[in-house]
């Protein structure tokens, strides 16, 4: 029992040898700096919440388009009192609190200002570019139209361009990060996924050696004594 044992233990530890090597690396990598700074939420500059006195929460906003409002929010958005509807049908739309006027999608001259007032060192956009519904790049992931604005430091900016607000900061170490989740999971094409078959059968067999390895330590043991 104790030769097949061993037998076991030494085929099954060439198995698992390397994505337990690669669990602990990624491991080690994700827990290197803070994840407040892997967000990069020491970039953001908070803005003021408070909405003006007297200004109307509630305004004579079209209340039955096409799709029905499923939330209403009024809030400052970058020095302005701003009232965003979500439709059902997951568009958003937004209005001047004040006035109720409709504000337009954002653009990229808007979407500078956003990055610039909102993120430290925004004011040095090298690119800006739109990316529309379902097509954001990896380190995204999110519904919705989006800005991506790259910083000098190589940081990604992502505006919303019916939210304007910004939705996700991408410093450098984040996509590093996202690389070592992926591998960690081992799904390094979304990244999203971790029920996946790879991970699942690797997790098994990596439990099934650590418990042929405690059948076998008192068995050694014993035996040396």
């Amino acid at each position: 029992m104790r030769k097949t044992l061993r037998r076991w233990h030494l085929w099954l530890g060439w198995l698992v040898g390397v994505p337990l090597l690669l669990w602990t690396l990624s491991g080690l990598a994700m827990v290197l700096k803070p994840i407040e700074e892997v967000r990069g939420e020491h970039l953001r500059i908070e803005q003021p919440q408070a909405l003006p006195a007297g200004n109307p929460a509630a305004l004579a906003i079209p209340l039955a388009p096409a799709s029905p409002e499923r939330r209403r929010v009024t809030a400052m958005q970058w020095g302005r009192a701003v009232t965003t509807l979500a439709r059902a049908d997951g568009t958003l739309e937004r209005y001047d609190a004040a006035t109720g006027a409709p504000l337009d999608p954002v653009d990229e001259a808007e979407a500078r200002r956003i990055v610039a007032k909102g993120i430290r060192g925004g004011a040095s956009v090298t690119s800006a570019r739109l990316f529309p519904d379902g097509k954001a790049p990896l380190d995204f992931r999110r519904p919705g139209a989006a800005w991506q604005l790259a910083l000098a430091d190589g940081t990604h900016v992502y505006v919303g361009r019916d939210s304007g607000e910004i939705e996700a900061v991408r410093t450098r170490w984040w996509r590093i990060y996202d690389f070592f989740w992926g591998l960690h999971i081992m799904d390094l094409q979304t990244r999203e996924d971790s029920h996946n078959p790879w991970l699942v059968t690797f997790a098994a067999f990596s439990l099934i050696t650590v418990l042929v390895a405690l059948v076998l330590l008192p068995l050694s043991t014993g035996r040396k004594r």
